[in-house]
């Protein structure tokens, strides 16, 4: 087997160097042999591999491929031909990845039970909905969505850091100050009418729309608009 595969590995990938005068037979032997071998060094590695030094036809890079996952615990993320691009395309997979895992994160809100009074507040770079008051005094920060199944009274602040795709609902929406993005709202209760201040709270959703906080209703409509 001496010399006849031989490795060499970068921060992000391994080239595996073929013999390309002993048979192909041999060859697997002692690529199954090289990568037992150094199994506990790489261990549960995620990388690229570049074969080099043999002409191979597909059914052989796919023989090897399965020769190595069967003789380590590599994870094979892609087959690379060009030695030089094993890193630019590790780490644009990568990057995907945990672009992907990001997504998730985003898309898996939190809960809180429980009412949040006298000056009690919440930050949270995940959406959250909290079943239960907000009070006046009382502050709910969000790097995503806020939906609150109560009164909101206190403030909201919905993509905190910025980003103004998200929005802040609430069952009944009073609130002191509305934050999404880099945009603010402030009600003036002053300027409220009576005859609506007695009126039954309808739920509604605050949400930017060119460049200023909107509060409506919550309706089909409104939901589908937000989402397309």
């Amino acid at each position: 087997m001496k010399n006849s595969v031989i490795l060499k590995s970068s921060s992000s990938g391994i080239s595996v160097i073929l013999d390309d005068t002993i048979p192909y037979g041999e060859l697997l032997e002692d690529i199954a042999a090289k990568f037992r071998e150094t199994d506990s060094f790489f261990k549960n590695a995620s990388v690229a591999i570049a074969l080099k030094g043999r002409e191979l036809t597909d059914e052989q890079v796919r023989e090897i491929l399965d020769v190595i996952s069967g003789n380590s615990r590599l994870n094979i993320l892609c087959l690379i031909g060009e030695e030089e691009k094993i890193e630019e395309e590790t780490t644009k997979i990568q990057e995907e990845q945990e672009e992907q895992e990001t997504q998730k994160d985003e898309n898996c809100g939190l809960f809180y039970k429980g009412t949040l009074k006298n000056g009690q507040s919440i930050e949270t770079e995940r959406s959250i909905v909290i079943i239960g008051d907000v009070y006046e005094g009382c502050s709910v920060y969000s790097a995503g969505d806020i939906v609150i199944l109560g009164t909101l009274a206190g403030e909201a602040y919905a993509g905190a850091g910025g980003n103004s795709n998200h929005f802040v609902a609430a069952l009944d929406m009073s609130p002191s100050l509305l934050r999404i993005g880099d945009f603010s709202l402030r009600p003036d209760a002053e300027h409220i009418p009576i005859w609506k201040l007695k009126q039954k709270p309808v739920p509604k959703l605050a949400y930017i729309c060119d460049k200023k906080i909107l509060v409506e209703p919550i309706t089909k409509e409104l939901l589908k608009s937000i989402n397309s």
